[in-house]
Formats: structure tokens, C-alpha cells, sequence
């Protein structure tokens, strides 16, 4: 009895085993290829406006792109925000 639970536990620990680093295997291209989707121009390094909600709301960055505003909506360390653009915005100069 006692060979049959060290094989089932081995199988197991095989399997998450696998599984992690079946995962590792995908996200390491992401950090190893930085920028390898295409290619980059100039990168706009100006400060951004923040407009910070009491907690339990998103905040909101702004900044001007190019005669654009760019407004991106995030919520602390959270994996879901948004983006959303006002072409020729008239506070933007160019």
C-alpha cells in the first residue's frame, strides 16, 4: 500500500510540477523579448497628470501625445485598466 501512495504522490508532484513550469515556459518569452512585437519610435517621457479617487475607485492618468490626450484608468495594482483617447485635443499643443 505504502509503494502505491509514493507513486500516486510522485505522478502528482510530476504533473503540478509540469503544469508551473509549462507556465514559466510561456511568460519568460515576455520578459526575455522585451519590445519584440514590433517595432518603437520616440517614447514621450513627460509627466502625466493624476487624478487619485478615495479607495474602492480607479484613478485616472493624462498626459498630451502628439496634439493627443491620453487618458489611462487603472486601480491600484490591479491587472485591468483602460485607455481612451481624445484625438486633437485642443489643450495639446504640438
Amino acid at each position: 500500500m505504502r509503494t502505491r501512495d509514493a507513486i500516486v504522490t510522485g505522478v502528482a508532484v510530476l504533473a503540478v510540477g509540469g503544469a508551473f513550469g509549462g507556465l514559466a515556459g510561456c511568460a519568460a518569452g515576455k520578459y526575455t523579448e522585451p519590445y519584440n512585437d514590433s517595432d518603437r519610435g520616440r517614447t514621450n517621457e513627460q509627466p502625466a497628470d493624476v487624478v487619485t479617487f478615495p479607495d474602492g475607485f480607479n484613478n485616472v492618468a493624462t498626459k498630451c501625445d502628439h496634439g493627443n490626450r491620453v487618458y489611462v484608468i487603472y486601480h491600484s495594482d490591479g491587472a485591468y485598466g483602460g485607455v481612451a483617447v481624445t484625438p486633437q485635443d485642443p489643450t495639446c499643443r504640438r
